[in-house]
């Protein structure tokens, strides 16, 4: 047997009232969780942040750390280039000293120069002439080694200056290069920590979201239990007030009935009628007509 509408509406009441209290805490909790998981979310954005930055210092320097190691390597080639340079200018200098005249080149300018001075102003015999230009000729050539000797040696000491400079060159790169291989490095162990950081912060942004969304599904059935709840004691409430209605319509009817037997009960007895006897009598005595009309 079902309870009575009044009843029924109590207990739906205390039943929405509870399920209310429910939603409200698991809606509380709901939020704490999605708290918890955006504030972790929050501090896992500027981690990545700070490793980004630190990955963009790394890169940066990678970049150069590359650029210096090409200028490295290019002064090392341009090393052995040199240092074979100077292998091929010792190797002539090897030869040509096998042939370098014991005098010096000042005393064989000399030498030439007396020669020539003897040949333009003494007259000689032709022999003797001829034996003069041959020696002439013989020293030229002395003189002519002794010079390629000189500018051989002035070329190697040039070369071993230039292949000494790149040596110095190639390993002033290096020291740079290790230098930014180091602080490329540091930048990366910095990236490392954030980044490591995160790691550790994910499961627990996950677990903080899974008890969010099971709270959320939680919620669900008790949220269509209310709905339906509420709709019952809607259709209740709708029929308690029509029933209300139906009483009071009921009530008025059987007052206004009763003024009406009593305005003609004053007719009869000649009696004067009030204003709002009057008007329900009237409005009686139209109804009857309209309703006689009807029938007809």
């Amino acid at each position: 047997m079902s309870s009575p509408p009044k009843e029924r509406i109590e207990e739906l009441n205390s039943r929405l009232a509870s399920l209310k209290e429910e939603l409200n805490r698991l809606s509380l909790e709901a939020r704490r969780w999605a708290e918890k998981r955006n504030a972790i979310q929050e501090k896992i954005r500027t981690l990545r942040t700070k490793a980004a930055e630190f990955k963009e210092k790394r890169d940066e320097l990678n970049k150069t750390v590359q650029q210096v190691k090409e200028l490295r390597e290019q002064a090392r080639a341009d090393r052995r280039e040199k240092c074979n340079q100077i292998l091929a200018l010792k190797e002539k200098l090897k030869h040509l000293s096998e042939k370098e005249p014991t005098r010096s080149i000042n005393d064989l300018e000399n030498e030439i120069e007396k020669i020539e001075w003897t040949i333009q102003t003494t007259s000689l015999p032709i022999r003797e002439e001829k034996n003069l230009i041959d020696d002439v000729r013989a020293l030229e050539t002395q003189l002519s080694t002794s010079k390629k000797i000189r500018r051989l040696e002035e070329d190697l000491l040039e070369f071993q200056a230039e292949e000494k400079a790149l040596e110095t060159k190639a390993r002033l790169h290096h020291e740079k290069l290790s230098q930014l291989a180091l602080q490329s490095q540091n930048f990366h162990e910095k990236m490392r920590i954030p980044l490591k950081e995160i790691q550790s912060l994910r499961p627990e942004a996950e677990d903080a979201h899974q008890k969010y969304v099971e709270i959320k599904q939680k919620t669900k059935p008790l949220h269509q239990k209310r709905a339906e709840l509420l709709r019952e004691a809607k259709s209740l409430k709708q029929k308690l007030r029509q029933a209300e209605e139906e009483k009071q319509l009921k009530r008025q009817r059987e007052l206004q009935n009763q003024v009406v037997e009593k305005a003609l009960e004053k007719l009869k007895r000649g009696e004067k009628l009030n204003w709002e006897e009057f008007k329900i009598l009237t409005k009686e005595k139209k109804v009857k007509r309209l309703k006689t009309t009807l029938e007809d």
